[in-house]
């Protein structure tokens, strides 16, 4: 889940488009692959969360839920979002998503996301994503789309970084910001990886989250995923900010 503001408005049709293009990025000759090309293991960040990984494979299956709260400041309302994730095909994933603040509803969102291909043999991978919500209260469509890309530095170090434009509207301009998420990962153990990401957007949503992070897999395909960290928004100081998603895959 990422912040409200971060979209503004681009139609429906814009998502079922990218669908279609992202649909032909695997080539021919893949169909009839007797085993799928590697790729590397690769976290996701926790706050600005991805489609399931990226080369995920056909039938995989996820549901979480993040949640997050300001520790200090006027606002305490607590933004929380379950989601279920699933890759229709080899190397690209759709997801359904419901934000609420509170008890309250606030928006309902899409997210489709795409897989290039794998390079540096095979330590790096990269695709797109695209991410759009309909707020309940305006009526309006929001949107952001994002380049990712994917690197794994031996068995401990990796990073994963998002760069692209969110508030993107065919109706104005003036609000469309640079949109730059970017988390490096510590393998810890097999089962537990340690994390700092980092999240700026400019723009009408200008906005700084620095989010340290702990990540730990449990048996039955379960994991958790905590965070203590920073927020800043339009104006003032930064504040700080608690964050927990817990990860269920089928």
């Amino acid at each position: 889940m990422i912040p409200r503001a971060l979209y503004r408005a681009a139609p429906l049709r814009l998502a079922t488009g990218l669908a279609l293009g992202l649909a032909t990025l695997t080539p021919a000759h893949a169909q009839h692959a007797t085993a799928p090309a590697p790729v590397p293991n690769i976290p996701e960040p926790m706050v600005f969360d991805m489609i399931r990984p990226l080369g995920a494979r056909r039938g995989e299956l996820e549901a979480n839920t993040l949640a997050q709260v300001n520790l200090s400041g006027a606002s305490r309302d607590v933004e929380w979002a379950p989601e279920v994730e699933y890759a229709v095909a080899d190397g690209f994933a759709v997801e359904v998503e419901l934000p609420f603040t509170n008890g309250r509803l606030t928006d309902y969102k899409i997210g489709l996301q795409g897989t290039f291909g794998t390079f540096r043999g095979g330590r790096s991978i990269h695709g797109v994503q695209y991410l759009g919500l309909h707020n309940r209260r305006d009526g309006g469509w929001s949107s952001s789309l994002l380049y990712l890309l994917g690197n794994r530095f031996g068995d401990r170090l990796s990073t994963m970084t998002m760069v692209g434009v969110g508030d993107v509207t065919l109706r104005k301009s003036e609000g469309t910001g640079l949109l730059v998420n970017h988390t490096t990962f510590w393998d810890l153990d097999p089962a537990t990886v340690i994390g700092f990401e980092i999240n700026r957007q400019t723009g009408d949503s200008r906005h700084w989250l620095l989010m340290p992070q702990w990540h730990r897999a449990f048996a039955g395909r379960l994991s958790v995923q905590a965070g203590l960290g920073a927020e800043r928004g339009h104006q003032g100081p930064f504040r700080p900010r608690l964050g927990v998603r817990v990860v269920r895959e089928f």
